[in-house]
């Protein structure tokens, strides 16, 4: 969960969360539903062989790609209760074609829940709570941080929050539960709270300039540099895939 005003690095830091997973990863290895109702932000990636399905930028395709994914989580439990492995790790180390790990980034979460409300909401939710053995994860950034978008539920299922300079002491709250992300310098300057910690450690985030989002696009669009898979016509993301 990252958040923070205008201008401090939030949409940096989701750039370079999504650079770091495309350098490191195959295709084969990681697929991504990018959610970008500003049309701004996440557009860039459209045509790498990454995509469960281009880039969405109309909040009305929202809610049956995350339906599509509570299948797909479904689909992945099943087939482990059938090989008895306990979670995706377990199963990928049997022998069986390796299942990708799935990654939803959403750039605004404020258009989704003020626009799709308590059904996003519920989806996500599940998704939070169930998805993680299953290979799926969610990366969900907002400028808004208020009760209304990081709602109590969603925030209680999502432990790792990071927090860039915020207008207030109250949303600096809503995002970490205690003070001082509105006393952040900006430019990536971030607590990061983790499952793990009691405390946000304060840390500088990287800066990705354009062209080298531009250049890493290139590379996975460029079928002479890597084996390209075709692109599955629908939102649905079948097991094997």
């Amino acid at each position: 969960l990252i958040a923070g005003a205008t201008g401090t690095g939030k949409s940096v830091c989701l750039n370079t969360i999504v650079a770091s997973m495309l350098l490191t990863n195959s295709n084969e290895q990681v697929r991504l539903l990018m959610v970008d109702p500003k049309g701004v932000e996440l557009t860039p990636y459209d045509g790498i062989p990454h995509l469960i399905s281009p880039v969405i930028s109309d909040p009305a395709d929202f809610d049956p790609a995350l339906e599509g994914l509570i299948q797909v989580m479904q689909q992945r439990y099943q087939r482990f209760r059938d090989v008895s492995a306990r979670d995706i790790r377990s199963y990928n180390d049997g022998p069986y074609k390796p299942m990708p790990s799935l990654v939803v980034v959403v750039d605004e979460l404020a258009e989704l829940m003020l626009s799709e409300g308590r059904d996003a909401e519920s989806k996500l939710v599940r998704l939070a709570q169930l998805g993680r053995a299953a290979g799926i994860h969610l990366v969900l950034s907002t400028q808004r941080p208020t009760v209304d978008v990081v709602t109590g539920l969603l925030k209680a299922n999502i432990p790792t929050r990071i927090c860039f300079t915020v207008a207030s002491q109250v949303d600096s709250r809503v995002i970490l539960d205690m003070n001082g992300g509105e006393d952040l310098m900006g430019r990536g300057d971030m607590l990061l709270l983790t499952k793990e910690s009691t405390l946000p450690r304060r840390i500088q985030g990287a800066f990705v300039e354009e062209k080298e989002i531009a250049s890493i696009v290139d590379h996975w669009a460029n079928p002479s540099l890597h084996t390209k898979r075709n692109l599955p016509s629908g939102l649905g993301l079948a097991l094997d895939e």
